[in-house]
């Protein structure tokens, strides 16, 4: 009921572009208190903003509505990707215009966030640096075998643990799906040593762990020279070299001017998977590159390890597709809370 009400306030607001409340109140068959209650919220969550003060307060849609607004993952996969209205090519302006004047996170999920973070912090100071390496080293080797597994790597958790810590190779495997998964490491390896490396982000530090990502694969670690395509979705990414490398650096630019670090890590998730930058690697690059900057600022890395690869696959085509960002960003802020809870909890 709920939803129903609230997708009706959005709907007369888009339609009249600027209304009241009391507009509202004479149009929507709901109680005034109601009304003020969910336009609150929709304000809070960065999907309408409110301009002037008191009885000439006028409520419009934020620039960032589309980005944000809730999407039913099995409604709109319910269409076959040629009926789904997609945006077909890669969106300039959504980094130079709507990313710019965008907050991600409404209010009640920064207070999530916070408070995880506070419990995060508040752990690693009481168990020490020995058991923190453990726990991380344990964080890690579940990061690398989800991060390969949403690439279409079979090996599994205990096959991958093996590989890392034995060097054992599991029978009926390939040759590069071990390659896949050591380069994992050796990427995570490098950051963990310098965490600072990546500040400020820049696009030659992009490439430098794109390329420990994708050695012995048989992978240019250059820029893209020609098109690709992508499987489930008829979105096409850039493919002029020129065009690429200039997305690239708006992203740079557009990470390094966001204060918020948890803004920082989920922008790097989707952009860089967006943008498809490299022939191959690019959403492990997004995985690596989120996680480095997040523990940039000592913040609790991802492993991913509950989501599943189909979830992960479809929130980020709706981003593709849409751009929007509102599946993803449910996945990243799940993702934390299971990592500070499985791996830091006290």
């Amino acid at each position: 009921m709920k939803e129903k009400q609230v997708k009706k306030i959005i709907q007369f607001i888009r339609k009249n572009q600027s209304v009241s409340a009391s507009d509202l109140y004479k149009t929507i068959s709901l109680g005034e208190s109601t009304i003020r209650k969910y336009l609150k919220e929709l304000a809070e969550a960065n999907q309408i903003i409110a301009t002037g003060v008191g009885r000439a307060t006028k409520y419009i849609i934020a620039p960032s509505f589309e980005l944000l607004a809730p999407v039913n993952l099995d409604e709109y996969y319910s269409k076959d990707m040629d009926n789904r209205n997609a945006k077909i090519g890669y969106d300039f302006d959504l980094i130079s215009d709507i990313l710019q004047k965008s907050v991600l996170f409404s209010k009640e999920e920064q207070q999530r966030l916070d408070e995880l973070q506070k419990r995060y912090l508040k752990s690693i100071d009481s168990i020490g640096e020995s058991i923190y390496k453990k726990r991380l080293e344990v964080l890690a080797i579940d990061l690398i075998w989800k991060s390969s597994e949403i690439e279409g790597n079979t090996y599994s958790l205990l096959e991958t643990e093996a590989l890392i810590k034995q060097h054992e190779l599991a029978k009926g495997k390939t040759q590069l799906e071990a390659t896949m998964l050591l380069n994992h490491k050796k990427a995570i390896d490098f950051i963990t040593d310098d965490l600072d490396y990546l500040k400020p982000l820049t696009l030659n530090k992009i490439i430098d762990i794109h390329t420990l990502l994708i050695g012995g694969l048989g992978v240019s670690n250059n820029i893209r020279k020609r098109a690709v395509a992508i499987t489930g979705t008829n979105y096409k990414p850039l493919y002029i070299e020129s065009q690429i490398k200039e997305a690239l650096e708006d992203i740079v630019n557009l990470v390094n001017q966001k204060e918020n670090a948890f803004e920082k890590g989920l922008l790097l998730l989707c952009l860089l998977s967006y943008l498809q930058a490299f022939e191959d690697g690019n959403k492990r690059t997004a995985r690596i590159i989120s996680n480095a900057v997040l523990m940039n600022y000592n913040f609790c890395p991802l492993s991913f390890r509950s989501v599943s690869a189909i979830d992960y696959k479809k929130a980020m085509l709706l981003f593709y597709e849409q751009n929007n960002i509102s599946a993803m960003k449910q996945i990243f802020i799940d993702q934390y809370e299971f990592a500070v809870n499985q791996y830091f909890d006290l």
